[in-house]
């Protein structure tokens, strides 16, 4: 889950400034910001960094106040994947391996996909492994045309988890999955796009602004349908037909002051101000 290989190997000159690695909240209004930082090991996420993860985004689904995420790294890349200098304790045996996987980067990648805020990810430099993971749970992927993806974990021997894959299969399907692990290359942009990993690719220079730019036009809609697209999308994503709770959950907008809100405002040709109920 880390970068392995030649191209983009991290080496030990690397590591001289290396600290411990956090997992960052900003709130700015409506907006937050969640930062992955791991100066000197181009934010490879460490155990507690899935496990911080896991609990800033639990923190987020329960502020009804905010209106969007922003996901991004520290420092120009956005994350080399799960910290491997740990598999040796972490992932000693199968035991280990388990655990690692269903409690530790499970728990944090199904946080992020079950916000029910929009979350977008600031995709800068190097997203490769977990990194990919979490980018894959993000709603809407932003990214600079310098940015370099991949599952290079072929190289590790060890293929990717049940959990871990979900994301990946929802955005490229079977086919590219399977290449992008089969293969373990690290790609760039055009090609990520391609395979539908991104929504779409800006300059290298303008990823920030372009990521603050999509938080605010979904901010500046009605949460409440941001919310019912975000949970209905994943429902019909799992096939079979709606229950009647289901249908109801949808139609629960109708009598919302937004809905109500959105309507005046178009009549009367001015924006909306919408609250959220």
């Amino acid at each position: 889950l880390g970068l392995v290989g030649s191209e983009m190997c991290i080496r030990d000159r690397d590591m001289t400034d290396d600290v411990a690695g956090r997992v960052l909240l900003q709130r700015e209004g409506h907006l937050a910001w969640v930062t992955l930082s791991h100066p000197g090991r181009l934010n490879a996420i460490t155990v507690a960094m899935w496990h911080e993860l896991r609990d800033v985004f639990t923190r987020i689904a329960q502020d009804d106040a905010l209106r969007c995420v922003v996901v991004r790294g520290e420092g120009g890349n956005f994350a080399a994947g799960a910290d491997i200098r740990e598999f040796p304790v972490e992932r000693a045996d199968a035991a280990g391996v388990q655990r690692y996987h269903r409690e530790v980067l499970a728990p944090a990648l199904r946080a992020v996909a079950e916000c029910p805020q929009p979350v977008v990810a600031q995709i800068e430099g190097v997203c490769v492994g977990g990194g990919l993971e979490i980018a894959s749970q993000c709603d809407l992927r932003i990214a600079g045309e310098s940015a370099r993806f991949g599952v290079p974990i072929n190289r590790l021997g060890f293929p990717m988890a049940p959990d871990e894959m979900r994301g990946l299969l929802a955005l490229a399907g079977r086919a590219a999955t399977l290449a992008i692990l089969l293969e373990g290359r690290v790609f760039g942009a055009a090609e990520a796009r391609d395979l539908g990993l991104l929504t779409r690719i800006v300059a290298d220079a303008d990823v920030a602004a372009q990521a603050r730019r999509s938080a605010e036009r979904i901010a500046q809609g009605a949460p409440l349908a941001a919310r019912i697209n975000k949970r209905l999308s994943a429902r019909l994503a799992r096939g079979g037909a709606l229950t009647e709770d289901e249908y109801q959950d949808y139609f629960s907008y109708a009598d919302s002051r937004d809905h109500k809100e959105g309507v005046r405002a178009f009549l009367a040709g001015v924006d909306p101000l919408f609250s959220g109920d």
